[in-house]
């Protein structure tokens, strides 16, 4: 996106790709149907050490900018829960239409391009590719960050940032699984793929749509939400029956059919599999007429607030995004452009701006890339 914007001014631009093909991590989103952006696109949607840093380029390029441009494209699309928007075809899609504004533009992409050095002198910048060397007055980091390194991704923005005197946030990995070990772990043994509605809440944040239990831990979208937010040694709560008061419908279950034993309450609102561990795990046996209400409201504060102690997470292997990055404070939000280095920018995942789940990390990256692509 940087790359169309500058070339549509009439600027001269070489976008250096080092992997084989452009688009990647685009070509993988969304199950190969690429989740490109959402209808209802906040900065609340998105972390940052400066929670402000975002609204600059998000309302200069929003959301409906790019569905026009898909839609400018013939691409059909579709909207998949809470305003999440994919391609109804293929990732694919995207990926050509990028390339042919960049063709429109004039923009030269070379590929498979190992980067050794970069350098600045009074005249502009230097990048070296083995014998090849590459030479403009400005210079875009658009390196991602460090997800899913089997597609290549690499720590090289952040190093490079540095090497400009730039400060790094520290990273980790966002919108990942959770792992768990020991006891938490065998508390689910025997659970694995098993899904259902939940929601996941951790210091204040709260996130509701499904969790999926793993062979080593928690996933699934309320968990992959809720990981951007979790910290190790931070206990997170789960809420196994999202939206229902859990211990009033046991309450009222009690009375319409006391001889209703609790484990067959629970296969009936839970998935066969859960009812069974919670109840092998909690000792729960009894029917509905035996326990108090003091007892059923105990059950109900289980089901509608389970404690998860997770380990850690699976890490960057998994990870859709890297928390952390280029910090903000050094950076301009209308134009991405350094404050250190003159005619030097840095768009996309590098920078200290991750979004939720649901598009808004792509919407970043067109937003971020039309910022700098206007500028520079």
């Amino acid at each position: 996106m940087c790359a169309i914007e500058a070339g549509r001014r009439g600027r001269r631009v070489r976008v250096i790709e080092h992997a084989n093909r452009v688009g990647k991590k685009i070509l993988m989103s969304g199950g190969g149907r690429c989740n490109f952006t959402n209808y209802d696109v906040r900065p609340a949607h998105f972390l940052s050490a400066n929670p402000h840093f975002a609204k600059s380029a998000l309302a200069r390029f929003t959301s409906w900018d790019f569905i026009a441009r898909v839609e400018r494209h013939g691409i059909a699309y579709h909207e998949k829960g809470d305003g999440q928007l994919f391609c109804d075809v293929s990732s694919k899609q995207i990926v050509q239409m990028l390339l042919d504004d960049c063709h429109e533009a004039g923009v030269e992409i070379l590929t498979d391009a190992k980067i050794d050095e970069v350098r600045h002198d009074a005249l502009g910048f230097e990048v070296r590719c083995g014998i090849e060397a590459h030479r403009a007055p400005a210079l875009v980091v658009a390196c991602g960050g460090l997800s899913i390194p089997k597609m290549g991704a690499t720590g090289f923005g952040y190093a490079l940032a540095e090497q400009f005197g730039h400060r790094v946030l520290p990273t980790r990995a966002g919108l990942v699984p959770l792992t768990l070990s020991g006891r938490p772990l065998d508390d689910i043994d025997g659970l694995a793929g098993v899904a259902l509605p939940a929601a996941a809440e951790v210091d204040g944040q709260r996130f509701d749509s499904a969790a999926l239990f793993t062979h080593r831990g928690l996933s699934g979208p309320a968990i992959l939400q809720i990981s951007s937010y979790w910290q190790p040694g931070e206990r997170l709560w789960l809420d196994l029956m999202p939206g229902r008061d859990a211990a009033a419908m046991l309450l009222a279950a009690k009375v319409d059919g006391p001889a209703t034993r609790l484990p067959g309450w629970l296969a009936d609102v839970l998935p066969k599999r859960l009812a069974q561990t919670l109840c092998q795990q909690q000792g729960w046996t009894d029917t509905l007429q035996t326990l108090t209400e003091k007892q059923l409201r105990g059950v109900g504060q289980v089901l509608n607030r389970y404690p998860i102690n997770a380990s850690g997470t699976e890490g960057y292997r998994t990870a859709e995004v890297t928390l952390g990055g280029v910090d903000t404070a050094e950076l301009s939000s209308q134009t991405m452009a350094s404050r250190r280095v003159p005619n030097l920018y840095f768009i996309g995942e590098v920078v200290d701006v991750t979004g939720h789940l649901g598009g808004y990390n792509f919407q970043w990256a067109w937003s971020s890339g039309v910022a700098a692509g206007r500028s520079c």
